[in-house]
């Protein structure tokens, strides 16, 4: 049998793109290599998965850092009021928290690849579970080298994710298939991601959990390149935790500049209050070593570390301490400083900046330039953007894209057959 269009990679892009391309009268094979589908969705935004952004295409794009301008007609073909209606549809009922993150109302991720499969079963894409081994063309059409049998097709949808998170199946086949086809790959490299920081200081408070600080990060200039509040997890190797994940996005050019982030540990207290309040816990523990004087304003782990970076003697009596220094005090308080070495490997960060190069792919139908029939979406191409649900939106995007464009190259292609 010669299908119309072949998808590769069961991912939400795949998911999506191969009930696209079915709904609109291709006969679709998905090929998918574990046992279930879509298996990061459902582990993703930990497990509860932020879907999209309620907002504008014009803010999803604003949003995108690495291929904003090539996902303009993609994102604006199918924008994040089109997911939130698609998945009404499906029988998923949506929820939109702060930042305007959209999330299932179960807080499941699993329901949405339910959902999907839903959409799959309703369009009739059909499924195997194959490992594909290789791509080649065979004259107008593709053959795909599977587990047990080469598959033909008049159209390819690669959608097999990026390198992040390899137990899930993503482990960069995908790109060696592009480049198999023609396409260049550029440098792959781990967005959303823990930082490698200071780990002479940070493995000192490793387990240790801040709430509710504020995090901004530096480079140097006169303004924060990113900051915002939230959690943030101190490692054996440097920093991890939501706030630092969004945080890593911003720090695009590790090659050429020395990152820094500033954490303020009582945002809720202007210098002001935050040196009256130092000055009545100095009062209640006049007596004190100094060391013993900070349990009522930081975790335990933490002290060691502030006394010391204060340069206040850990032995000085509290009463003894001179202004300047309760004052040197709160500033650190207010701005501890830890530098960033770099981003944790690949696989350990939730997306994968780099990808085929957006230049060899027609923003319009996520097609090859170089390759008739060839598609891309998701991960797999050179775009990735902040937390907040942009990086799924692009997954759907360009799956609808990739979907509708296969569709209508297969019925091109049958009446050249």
């Amino acid at each position: 049998m010669i299908y119309d269009v072949i998808v590769v990679g069961g991912g939400a892009a795949g998911m999506m793109a191969s009930s696209v391309a079915s709904e609109r009268g291709a006969s679709v094979l998905l090929l998918e290599r574990n046992e279930v589908l879509g298996k990061k969705l459902r582990i993703t935004g930990k497990g509860r998965c932020n879907l999209t952004n309620d907002c504008q295409p014009r803010e999803v794009l604003e949003n995108i850092p690495t291929g904003g301008m090539f996902l303009h007609s993609a994102v604006n073909a199918f924008t994040p009021a089109d997911t939130m209606n698609l998945f009404g549809s499906l029988g998923l009922s949506l929820k939109t928290e702060r930042g305007n993150r959209v999330f299932p109302v179960s807080d499941r991720a699993e329901d949405v690849a339910g959902a999907l499969i839903r959409y799959m079963d309703r369009s009739g894409v059909v499924r195997k579970r194959e490992t594909v081994r290789g791509i080649g063309r065979a004259g107008q059409l593709f053959s795909v080298k599977a587990d047990n049998e080469s598959i033909v097709s008049k159209a390819v949808i690669l959608t097999t994710g990026g390198m992040s998170y390899s137990a899930t199946g993503s482990t960069g086949d995908g790109y060696r298939f592009a480049a198999t086809l023609g396409h260049n790959i550029t440098p792959i490299r781990g967005s959303l991601t823990p930082l490698n920081a200071e780990p002479a200081i940070c493995a000192r408070m490793r387990g240790l959990t801040l709430k509710n600080v504020r995090l901004s990060v530096w480079d140097g200039g006169k303004k924060p390149l990113f900051e915002d509040f939230g959690e943030l997890l101190f490692t054996h190797f440097g920093i991890s935790g939501p706030l630092v994940l969004s945080a890593s996005a911003h720090m695009r050019d590790f090659g050429s500049k020395a990152y820094f982030v500033l954490i303020d540990l009582k945002p809720a207290l202007n210098n002001e209050k935050l040196d009256r309040r130092v000055l009545r816990d100095f009062e209640k523990y006049a007596n004190r070593n100094f060391s013993n004087a900070l349990d009522d304003l930081l975790s335990k782990s933490m002290i060691p570390v502030i006394v010391e970076r204060s340069g206040i003697p850990p032995d000085s009596k509290v009463h003894s301490i001179s202004r300047e220094q309760r004052l040197r005090l709160t500033g650190l308080l207010k701005s501890f400083r830890i530098g960033v070495d770099g981003p944790r490997p690949v696989d350990e960060a939730i997306i994968t900046s780099g990808g085929v190069d957006l230049l060899e792919i027609n923003p319009k139908t996520m097609e090859s330039k170089l390759t008739g029939g060839l598609f891309f979406a998701g991960e797999i191409i050179d775009a990735d953007a902040y937390t907040g649900g942009f990086n799924l939106q692009i997954a759907w995007s360009t799956a609808f894209c990739a979907g509708r464009g296969a569709a209508e190259y297969s019925r091109s292609t049958t009446q050249l057959l």
